[in-house]
C-alpha cells in the first residue's frame, strides 16, 4: 500500500493591511506594483509574500518542502477569498486583487465559504481517508477551520507547534524546517483540542 498522501493549505495573506496598500493605493510604484497594472500581471504567491512576508513565505517554504499530493492534484494550494482554492503560481491583476480585498474572511460571508467549500470538496474527492490536509495558518479562530471541517472532516490537521505561537515565530520556525528537513506534528483540526478562540491575524 502506497504511504498516504498529504496536501498543504495556506491562509491568505491580509488584504486590508498596510502592505496590501503598497500595491493598491493610486500611486503605488514598486515593481510588483506595476506588474500587477501591466498584462503581464502577478501570481497569488507573490502578492501574498509582499503583503504577509515572513508568515506567507515560510508556510509556502515548508508546504513545497513537505507536499505529497496524488498525481492528479496540486499538493500546495492558497486560500483566496471569492476564489476558493488556487495554486500559489495562479496568476492575478489589480482587478482580481482588489476584489480578494473585497471579501471578508468571516465564516458567515458566503462569498468566502462558498468557493472554499466548493474547492475542498474537489479536493476530497481525490483523497483517500487516510490522506491528509494540513492548514497552514490561524488555527485560534473559526475563519479557516469551520468551513473547512464541514468538508474535510477528520481529513483536516493543523500543525501542533502553532497553538500559542504568533505569526512570525510560525513563519520562523516553517523556514528552519523546510531547511532542515523536518516536519511538525499534525493533529486533527478540532477547535476542543486547541483550545479557547481569540483574534488572531491571518
Amino acid at each position: 500500500m502506497s504511504p498516504p498522501h498529504q496536501i498543504f493549505l495556506l491562509s491568505p495573506a491580509n488584504c486590508g493591511g498596510k502592505r496590501a496598500g503598497f500595491l493598491l493605493r493610486k500611486d503605488a510604484r514598486s515593481t510588483l506594483a506595476r506588474r500587477l497594472r501591466s498584462d503581464a500581471g502577478a501570481t497569488i504567491g507573490e502578492v501574498f509574500t509582499f503583503m504577509s512576508g515572513l508568515y506567507f513565505r515560510g508556510k509556502l517554504a515548508y508546504a513545497l518542502a513537505f507536499a505529497k499530493p496524488p498525481d492528479d492534484c496540486v499538493g500546495v494550494q492558497v486560500i483566496v477569498p471569492g476564489r476558493g482554492l488556487c495554486p500559489p503560481g495562479t496568476g492575478i491583476d489589480l482587478a482580481g486583487l482588489r476584489a480578494i480585498a473585497g471579501i471578508p474572511v468571516d465564516p458567515g460571508e458566503r462569498r468566502y465559504t462558498g468557493p472554499l467549500q466548493r474547492d475542498a470538496a474537489r479536493l476530497a474527492e481525490r483523497l483517500h481517508p487516510t490522506d491528509a490536509v494540513v492548514l497552514l495558518g490561524s488555527i485560534a479562530t473559526a475563519k479557516y477551520l469551520e468551513p473547512l471541517k464541514e468538508v474535510l472532516g477528520p481529513r483536516l490537521r493543523v500543525p501542533r507547534e502553532f497553538i500559542g505561537r504568533g505569526d512570525m515565530s510560525r513563519g520562523a520556525l516553517m523556514l528552519r524546517c523546510a531547511s532542515e528537513g523536518r516536519e511538525l506534528t499534525y493533529i486533527q483540526g478540532s477547535e476542543p483540542v486547541l483550545g479557547p478562540k481569540r483574534s488572531s491575524a491571518r
